[in-house]
């Protein structure tokens, strides 16, 4: 584990030093501030539609960062030369991988809180009031669905040639799933066998990154989901993430570091 989280801090350090988090969060105070300014007829569903557009750029705006930052971890280090000198030290390959999650995750984490400590109080300034389950909720299963997407684009920066193409893939899974995921079963049931059954099974097998997105409860101040409800959300979500990083220890093993 100190490896592991050796690894780790050297990524998140490597987040600061880099200007997407900045450029991105300054973006979104800019755009978000000046809508925020705007005030037509001190209409209450005007603050939703405010609240819908920030919540917008903050998902974009963590997703962006979550997956170039960790589709160029491992190629960066083949590319600079460090690869081989880390692993030469007393560091395995797992650690290496689970150290790369670990810090990518983390900082996705950080800059989460960033931006919602942002969008709460420029929540509660044009709503006066604001409920902090809700939002702890929203953090929670966003954080965990970034994980999820972190260890998808840290598997596909072993599996890929470039991060480039690694990041335009997961963008286009990622947004192929959260728009057209969920309704494959439906689809399903209008096709003939086989294809029925493949579809299915597909439905089944992708992770349903739609469990996450509940904007609408902080939105409209919906009461909290039940712990209950958001605990199984997370072992999900727990289980994918297993999954793509027993993947990237598989794949990471027979690949050479040279």
């Amino acid at each position: 584990m100190k490896n592991i989280f050796a690894v780790a801090g050297v990524v998140i350090k490597e987040l600061y030093r880099r200007k997407d988090f900045y450029v991105l969060f300054i973006i979104t105070v800019v755009i978000c501030g000046v809508m925020a300014s705007i005030n037509i007829f001190n209409d209450a569903h005007i603050v939703r539609y405010l609240k819908a557009i920030s919540l917008l750029l903050i998902w974009i705006s963590s997703l962006v960062i979550a997956i170039t930052t960790t589709a160029r971890q491992i190629p960066a280090e083949r590319e600079n030369r460090t690869l081989l000198p880390l692993l030469a030290k007393p560091l395995t390959r797992v650690e290496l991988v689970l150290g790369k999650f670990l810090g990518c995750w983390l900082a996705c984490g950080l800059t989460l809180v960033c931006f919602y400590v942002f969008f709460g109080l420029l929540a509660v300034s044009r709503e006066h009031h604001w409920s902090a389950g809700g939002y702890f909720e929203a953090i929670l299963l966003h954080w965990f669905l970034l994980g999820i997407i972190t260890a998808m684009a840290l598997l596909g920066s072993l599996v890929f040639a470039a991060p480039s193409s690694n990041s335009t893939i997961c963008f286009v899974v990622v947004i192929g799933i959260m728009f057209a995921g969920r309704h494959l079963d439906q689809v399903a049931v209008t096709l003939s066998e086989p294809v029925r059954i493949l579809v299915n099974a597909l439905y089944y097998c992708l992770p349903h990154l739609e469990f996450y997105d509940v904007r609408d409860l902080v939105i409209h101040n919906w009461p909290p989901v039940a712990f209950q409800y958001v605990g199984l959300a997370l072992l999900y979500a727990v289980f994918y993430m297993a999954v793509f990083l027993i993947g990237a220890c598989l794949v990471f093993r027979r690949k050479p570091v040279n």
